[in-house]
């Protein structure tokens, strides 16, 4: 893997991260087109620091929306919080329970197996962007029919709506293709969701998820490659440090079209975006990839 790799999949990833379209399958798809093994545990942890590079991009991105909405009271602030923890419990409860159970049933005779040995399978991966499609597609459509009419205060969003987006989360995390971002905020919308207020938690539970995976992947590196020093470490974590600069600044950009296409309506256009990678995605597996 080259620097100028590096790059490339930072800005693919970076742009893609952010729309829900499933940043994780255009940079596996890239990686398979440069002829790289997005299984590696280099790769892997590649994918998550770029995932953080967007993470601080969100921040900086949605800090005065947050700030506004979330710390304009010490109630408001114990509530988001609340809603944050219990949707990202679930995540984790759901998420990790059914990695285990890929890693022990999915790999039969294998004892060492992991999750990410799936990752560069693009033909897991074509279904995964349809479904993640077919329920942008619906989400759309039904905030077309039935504008938000709620309160402006909490823009619809109580327990019951963070636990289910909580839960749509955990499903997505095994499987890539399965847009993060998008299955979250379709879910907000068909419960009720204000439409930026569904884009505003879903990525601040992005927020939340993100260290937990960079720590999964670190220590899969040094498992990996044996490494006990920092500076070992250090060197080995250099290109992803690269990358997650580049990111950050291509997530900037994507976060500004996601707003104005969510404002306008046309979410499920990304739908149909999805729906056209699925069958790209299934070609370049048919030929080969």
């Amino acid at each position: 893997m080259t620097l100028l790799h590096v790059v490339i999949l930072a800005i693919v990833q970076g742009l893609a991260e952010l729309l829900p379209v499933s940043s994780s399958a255009h940079v596996v798809v890239s990686e398979k087109l440069m002829g790289l093994d997005p299984t590696t545990p280099q790769m892997t942890l590649l994918l998550v620091m770029l995932h953080t590079g967007t993470m601080f991009a969100v921040i900086c991105y949605f800090w005065k929306q947050w700030r506004n909405t979330y710390f304009q009271s010490a109630d408001a602030l114990k509530r988001i919080v609340f809603l944050l923890i219990v949707a990202t419990v679930l995540t984790g409860a759901i998420g990790e329970g059914l990695i285990k159970a890929i890693e022990k049933f999915g790999f039969p005779g294998s004892e060492h197996a992991e999750v990410e040995q799936l990752f560069g399978r693009l033909d897991l991966i074509a279904p995964a962007l349809a479904a993640a499609g077919i329920l942008i597609v619906i989400a759309g459509i039904f905030q077309r029919r039935r504008p938000f009419a709620g309160s402006s205060d909490t823009g619809g969003l109580g327990m019951k709506q963070s636990a289910l987006i909580g839960i749509v989360q955990g499903l997505c995390l095994p499987f890539r293709g399965f847009s993060r971002s998008g299955a979250t905020i379709s879910t907000g919308l068909l419960a009720g969701v204000q439409k930026s207020r569904a884009e505003a938690f879903s990525f601040a539970l992005a927020v939340a998820l993100t260290p937990a995976a960079d720590g999964r992947e670190v220590l899969r590196l040094m498992k990996a490659e044996r490494i006990s020093s920092g500076l070992h470490l250090a060197s080995a974590m250099a290109p992803s440090l690269v990358g997650m600069v580049c990111a950050f600044v291509a997530g900037l950009v994507a976060l500004k079209w996601l707003s104005k296409w969510l404002e306008s309506d046309r979410w499920y256009l990304f739908g149909i975006y999805c729906l056209v990678a699925a069958v790209a995605v299934g070609y370049l597996h048919h030929v080969g990839y």
